[in-house]
């Protein structure tokens, strides 16, 4: 069967792949397959309009009732999914892609993105066009609704505001011109002083990439530093990842700021922390030095949440800034990853980079082969003679200097090639070695 959905949702170049046809039609097989009542909310998009309109029009089509959340981020429209009646949730958003970029994500009934076999279903639907369309009489209602409030209330809740605001913190918020404009200086002024960066919602995103690499989030560093703030956080453009910078305006790499939040949770709770394979070695260190236990899946966010339900962990997340805290709802959400980041600042009286200088140091490099045989893995397996094999997702080596990974893309024909190492040396060797092999065994 042709696949729709990518690694998370369908994305496409604004009216070349990404188009009011599709839309429409993709409404159409997600209302056939839910029958029931849909949130759905959009990024700042310049297409996010087009697309909600058309996604919405295939949606009432089929008897659904759609609640409109206008523009919010993912996690809030997320959590307003597993609070109400909502029988499922539909985001228009691209996340960190460019600007020309658009996309639609479904949301299960618990706030969850679709597992991989509800995805399957519903492009069974929109490839073999056996909709169910209403009768004229029993057409969908269109309804407008609120989420923020009650998103911002549910983050409040999880910390202790009363601990942060007596530290009077000043924090940076660089919203990207995304989703995050409408709603985290908000909330984060409940808590601190707040300075904000690209916070107008504007499609064009013309104060930075969306995505927020070290790179891309230059001025929040400088701004920082200049007026002495505590705190940085940079989202990407639908804000379920926070980025985070600390008081001498470092950029903190995201491996960094999961394992700090990681090691704090599991030290007030005890537990286990779910995380991918690709995550540093540092992650599983600090964590374990704090008391926790460490379990690894597949790449990807929804995976590493429906590890979190099954097993009953206590918290997750991916090296990107994606944290998932499973007492609050199991997805990434930036909101509670900034506000989660105070409270340990907060608890332990440290500044951020204090903390991190807690953290295991390694180096991690990565690297992308183009690969068109899909049986490469099985064909390495048989090449591969030094150290431990760990086969959850692609091939991943634990050598004497580090290790490496190796996972086909589940979007594009390219092997992802992750190395780690004590030092930049030893991960760039390790790289090269194992690149030479995976090139070797494609010609």
């Amino acid at each position: 069967m042709q696949r729709l959905f990518g690694t998370n949702g369908v994305r496409g170049v604004t009216n070349e792949s990404m188009t009011v046809e599709l839309a429409v039609k993709l409404g159409k097989a997600v209302g056939s397959y839910v029958q029931g009542n849909i949130a759905l909310a959009t990024d700042t998009r310049t297409s996010s309009g087009m697309l909600k309109n058309a996604v919405t029009a295939g949606l009432l089509s089929t008897g659904c009732n759609v609640y409109d959340a206008g523009v919010a981020p993912s996690p809030a429209l997320q959590y307003y999914v597993k609070r109400s009646e909502a029988d499922a949730g539909v985001i228009i958003t691209a996340s960190h892609n460019p600007p020309e970029f658009n996309g639609i994500k479904v949301v299960d009934a618990d706030g969850t993105e679709l597992p991989r076999e509800k995805e399957e279903k519903i492009e069974e639907l929109y490839f073999s066009g056996r909709f169910q369309l209403a009768d004229w009489k029993e057409i969908g209602t269109l309804y407008d609704v609120e989420v923020l409030d009650l998103y911002m209330d549910g983050i409040l809740s999880q910390v202790n505001v009363e601990r942060i605001r007596e530290r009077r913190y000043r924090v940076v918020l660089d919203c990207g011109n995304g989703a995050a404009c409408v709603i985290m200086p908000y909330i984060l002024s409940q808590m601190a002083e707040v300075v904000t960066l690209n916070a107008q919602p504007d499609g064009t995103f013309p104060g930075r990439n969306s995505e927020p690499t070290e790179d891309n989030i230059r001025d929040l560093m400088r701004t920082v530093k200049a007026i002495g703030a505590d705190l940085g956080i940079a989202y990407d453009g639908d804000a379920d990842r926070a980025i985070f910078v600390d008081g001498e305006g470092s950029y903190v790499y995201g491996d960094r700021s999961l394992a700090i939040v990681a090691g704090y949770m599991v030290e007030r709770h005890g537990g286990t922390v779910v995380t991918p394979v690709s995550t540093s070695s540092c992650v599983e260190e600090y964590v374990r030095k704090k008391g926790g236990n460490v379990v690894y899946t597949r790449v990807g966010a929804p995976i590493v949440a429906r590890k979190m339900i099954e097993i009953g962990a206590l918290f997750g997340g991916e090296e990107n800034g994606g944290l998932i805290f499973s007492n609050h709802q199991y997805c990434r959400d930036a909101g509670m990853a900034s506000a989660a980041m105070l409270e340990v600042m907060a608890a332990k009286e440290r500044t951020l980079s204090e903390l991190v200088k807690e953290v295991p140091s390694y180096a991690l490099v990565k690297t992308k082969v183009r690969c068109e045989k899909k049986d490469i893995i099985e064909r390495l397996k048989e090449k591969i003679q030094e150290g431990r094999c760990d086969y959850t997702d692609g091939i991943k080596v634990y050598t004497e200097d580090g290790w490496v990974l190796m996972r086909p893309s589940g979007t594009e024909p390219i092997l992802r090639i992750y190395a780690e190492g004590k030092s930049e040396k030893e991960a760039q060797q390790l790289i090269s070695r194992y690149r030479s092999l995976v090139e070797e065994e494609l010609k």
